[in-house]
């Protein structure tokens, strides 16, 4: 089966696979967030600011972490390296890193424009996983991001790899986070208290991950789990946390008249 690094090849312009999907899934995530914002009674228009903020900042913190565990000595020798990234600036990145640093700067946007940050969290959580599902679906036709090879009805081979065939664990993740982008849909309008639908992101996403992992051709372990798989579990632990706290602060809450 063969991949597709690069959809259209003009000479000098190249529109590759990986930042062509990353770009539908940033424009269906700000159309979503636009309009769950005029649904609450926020600026639709606030939400393309919103979606620029964690891009540049998720591309910026998942490209630091990536050096940070893969590529530190080089950085301290060449620290132009940050912006070297290969097949057309879509490889070297860590999601985690990203995810880290679009936090920050969804905290830091959410006390500039004075937004409630339980409640900003709610809205755009699931389409962080639609984003997140349709950027996976770049990550296969660019062949990265594979899983491991195995003699199975559903692998493929990806070509600029091996010959192998490997589990499509790319599309994996991007079955299983449309599941969660649906079931947190559906929740939303039902949530019982402000967080609740970031909570159940942060554990929908760690245990997806968590389990895909066991298919996924890792590098770093630490012990018998691969690092995503640490981080999974450190993911987990805060989202119970957070549903627990959030849920416990409504309890507290003193009725409305």
């Amino acid at each position: 089966m063969a991949i597709y690094p690069v959809l259209i090849d003009l000479g000098p312009v190249k529109v590759h696979a990986w930042g062509f999907m990353m770009a539908v899934g940033v424009l269906a995530a700000v159309f979503g967030i636009s309009r769950r914002f005029k649904q609450e009674g926020y600026d639709p228009d606030h939400a393309l600011d919103l979606a620029i903020l964690l891009v540049v900042a998720g591309l910026l913190g998942s490209r630091l972490a990536y050096i940070m565990m893969f590529e530190w000595q080089e950085f301290l020798v060449r620290p132009a390296i940050f912006f070297s990234l290969r097949n057309g600036g879509f490889e070297g990145l860590v999601w985690y890193g990203g995810f880290t640093a679009g936090v920050l700067a969804f905290i830091i946007y959410n006390r500039v424009r004075r937004y409630p940050f339980w409640k900003m969290a709610d809205i755009v959580a699931p389409y962080l996983a639609l984003a997140y599902a349709i950027v996976r679906i770049g990550c296969f036709l660019n062949g990265c991001c594979y899983g491991l090879a195995a003699d199975a009805p559903c692998t493929v081979v990806f070509p600029e790899v091996d010959g192998l065939h490997r589990y499509p664990t790319q599309l994996f993740s991007s079955a299983l986070n449309l599941l969660l982008f649906g079931i947190l849909s559906w929740y939303y309008p039902r949530r019982r208290f402000d967080g609740q639908i970031f909570a159940g992101y942060l554990i929908g996403y760690a245990v997806y991950r968590f389990v895909v992992e066991f298919w996924r051709e890792n590098w770093v372990f630490y012990g018998i789990l691969s690092i995503a798989q640490v981080y999974s579990l450190l993911i987990l632990a805060a989202g119970i946390a957070l549903y627990l706290w959030r849920r416990s602060a409504a309890e507290r809450r003193p009725p409305r008249d």
